[in-house]
């Protein structure tokens, strides 16, 4: 009888092993499938954002305007003051046959009126703007969000204008006494896009060589642009 008794215990045991191995191999195999979607998912997230960024720098300087590869011929800048933001910022740069063409900077504008907007602005080598676009913003829409290329041929204004077209005091909104259009009901919004690409070509007009040519390296090996310096009035200086 006690033999008989056992038996049962002993098929119970093997049936609970079995069923743990299953268990952990379906724990395995399913851990699997998730690593394996999560690093395709993610590559399709990396794919699309690239597309997506080079599609923004091809609005800005065309494709056929230069022939490099601009997700590698980069550099970063950093200036709190002219671009926007301490971070370090890619700048990319378009040449043709070795010859520069344009650099693209990532600038922010951080007047918003919904918070920081963030544009990427092309300057060509002769200091000229080439495009403007708005990456992100959380502006008002129907309002602010005129900023975009997508609603309003605003934001194409700007296309090859350089730093002395304008006096100084007229880079702003026709409220503040500019040259640029204000939206209806929404002023501060396009005020802090003039303001930005003015600091942008500012930045540009004093770093064409050191953005064009490599940069300085820091220690940490991050390629720094200097700030322009500024005379004694304060006032930004203005390469030649």
């Amino acid at each position: 009888m006690a033999a008989d008794a056992a038996g049962p215990g002993r098929d119970l045991s093997r049936r609970m092993l079995v069923a743990c191995g299953m268990l952990a191999a379906f724990a395995a195999v399913g851990s699997g499938l998730v690593a394996l979607t999560a690093d395709a998912t993610d590559e399709r997230i990396a794919a699309n954002e690239r597309a997506y960024l080079l599609r923004s720098l091809n609005d800005v300087v065309p494709a056929e305007r230069y022939n490099n590869d601009m997700f590698t011929d980069t550099i970063v800048v950093t200036d709190a003051e002219f671009l926007g933001s301490p971070e370090p910022q890619i700048a990319y740069r378009a040449r043709r046959d070795g010859t520069p063409v344009a650099v693209i900077l990532n600038v922010v504008a951080p007047g918003g009126y919904g918070g920081p907007i963030r544009l990427v602005v092309g300057i060509d080598e002769r200091g000229a703007l080439t495009g403007i676009r708005v990456v992100t913003h959380r502006e008002t829409p129907g309002l602010g969000d005129d900023i975009e290329a997508e609603r309003s041929d605003w934001i194409l204004g700007f296309d090859g204008m350089r730093l002395d077209d304008l006096p100084e005091k007229q880079w702003t909104v026709k409220r503040d006494g500019g040259h640029f259009d204000q939206f209806t009901g929404a002023t501060v919004t396009p005020r802090a896009v003039v303001k930005a690409v003015h600091q942008a070509l500012i930045y540009f007009a004093a770093n064409r060589e050191l953005l064009f040519g490599g940069g300085q390296t820091s220690g940490d090996g991050v390629a720094l642009a200097k700030a322009p310096a500024s005379p004694d009035d304060g006032r930004p200086r203005r390469a030649p």
